[in-house]
């Protein structure tokens, strides 16, 4: 087991109470990657922005520096509008940010409004959050005060406007097209992409560009340290530090700021600095590597890097950052209910197959759990996943405007290709899987699983 010495980036004032204020955040070296910024040409950002390879920390895992490419040239005004909607189960990195080191969040919108050409951002913060919401309110009170935010900042050309907007806590405004209608005075529903992808036709159909907490709150160190420094962290294809919260059967569940790609499933569940091992000293039984949305993962692959792309190859994703853990005496059935229910109350409606898929997934879990399920019921669920998502691939197709439909197949895949027989006991008798299942994620056990679980 192999704890990186890497520098905490986004992370390092956690450990003072007082780092959501001001004072401590000037004194820590606050607003001086703003001042570097400044001091260079916005393309010039971009650019050791790209050099870093950061990638989005909201769960797409997209460049960030191409990302903000994408505005068409000469069109404004353009828009940046902050994700705080954190609200995938298992998921608090993001809160834990703004609650902290809101300030950090605040410079790093400022560095990438400087960089894209924006004089207006827009922060939209989950509404359930009210530690969070106060203490952004809080920090950007104090920054217009000291003019880090407002007109001619620091002396320069530069000025910026940045709103604080509270959501009223849909799940599916963390899309951004569902987040930028909320941002309208709409209903929270996802738009059709194309045309209304939001670098191009976004906020007020105007150029948008929609960026995640953590994304953001590495601009400062960037600018500040350079994109080199960044990208020498990391592996080759997953750059620099990246946060992941931990929870579930963990003796020490928390949030921890790990070298992307270079750490471990293992390292991070069971080193006594993060997750501390699994409570009561019992076995791992499985664990959801990427919040609810993405296909589960098993004792086998503790050994795997955190890594997008080699995490992607075993058909699931490092997604939201949530790390979700099942201890031996998991009861497989009672969890996978437990999160279909969430997305099928979650579902916008607008979309039939989420609509009426995600209902009767949660209909039918509940009828196995409550003592009344049927052989052919874990057919059933296959079948409604398959015409959900066509085919129970990963990545999934998508048959919906928004993949939250397709998240709530995974649970389903994953608990009924690995544990069929804790669901056969509920039942009370043996089912016939006939519904194809593909993604490499939603396999049966392997062999030696199966041999100690016979004797």
């Amino acid at each position: 087991m192999a704890v990186t010495d890497a520098p905490k980036i986004i992370s390092s004032r956690f450990g003072y109470t007082d780092s959501h204020t001001l004072e401590r955040y000037v004194a820590t070296g606050g607003y001086k990657g703003l001042e570097a910024a400044l001091a260079k040409k916005p393309a010039d950002v971009v650019e050791e922005v790209k050099t870093a390879s950061l990638l989005g920390r909201g769960g797409a895992g997209f460049p960030a520096g191409v990302k903000w490419g994408f505005c068409p040239p000469g069109v404004f005004p353009r828009y940046l509008v902050v994700n705080g909607d954190e609200s995938e189960p298992g998921t608090y990195k993001d809160r834990l940010l703004m609650e902290k080191d809101p300030h950090q969040l605040i410079e790093g919108v400022l560095i990438a409004c400087y960089a894209v050409g924006c004089a207006q951002a827009f922060l939209y913060v989950r509404g359930e959050m009210a530690l969070a919401q106060e203490r952004i309110a809080q920090a950007l009170n104090d920054a217009y005060a000291a003019g880090h935010i407002g007109k001619n900042i620091h002396g320069s050309d530069f000025s910026v406007d940045i709103v604080l907007h509270w959501g009223a806590g849909a799940y599916i405004v963390g899309e951004e097209t569902g987040l930028i209608e909320s941002l309208e005075g709409n209903r929270g529903l996802p738009r059709l992409k194309p045309p209304f992808f939001p670098a191009a036709k976004g906020l007020y159909l105007q150029p948008t560009i929609v960026n995640n907490v953590e994304t953001l709150a590495n601009l400062p160190w960037i600018v500040t340290n350079g994109g080199a420094a960044f990208a020498a962290l990391g592996a080759e294809n997953s750059k620099g530090m990246r946060m992941f919260a931990v929870s579930g059967h963990v003796k020490n569940p928390g949030v921890f700021e790990v070298e992307f790609g270079v750490t471990t499933f293992r390292d991070l569940l069971y080193a006594p600095v993060y997750g501390g091992g699994i409570r009561g000293g019992k076995q791992l039984k499985a664990f959801i590597p990427g919040g609810a949305s993405a296909p589960w993962l098993y004792p086998e692959h503790l050994d795997v890097p955190l890594e997008a792309g080699t995490v992607g190859k075993l058909g699931t994703m490092l997604g939201s950052g949530a790390i979700v853990v099942f201890d031996e005496d998991t009861d497989m059935v009672k969890a996978c209910l437990r999160l279909v229910r969430f997305f099928a109350r979650e579902s916008c409606g607008k979309c039939t197959p989420c609509r009426e898929g995600t209902t009767w997934l949660e209909k039918i879990l509940e009828r196995i759990v409550d003592g009344h399920g049927r052989p052919e019921d874990l057919d059933l669920l296959l079948d409604v996943c398959d015409n959900i998502s066509v085919g129970m691939n990963w990545p999934p197709k998508q048959t919906t405007i928004c993949p939250l439909g397709q998240s709530a197949t995974t649970p389903v895949a994953s608990a009924i290709m690995r544990f069929q027989d804790e669901f056969e006991a509920y039942i009370g008798a043996p089912s016939e899987i006939t519904v194809e299942v593909k993604g490499p994620a939603f396999t049966r056990p392997p062999e030696h699983v199966l041999e100690a679980a016979r004797d």
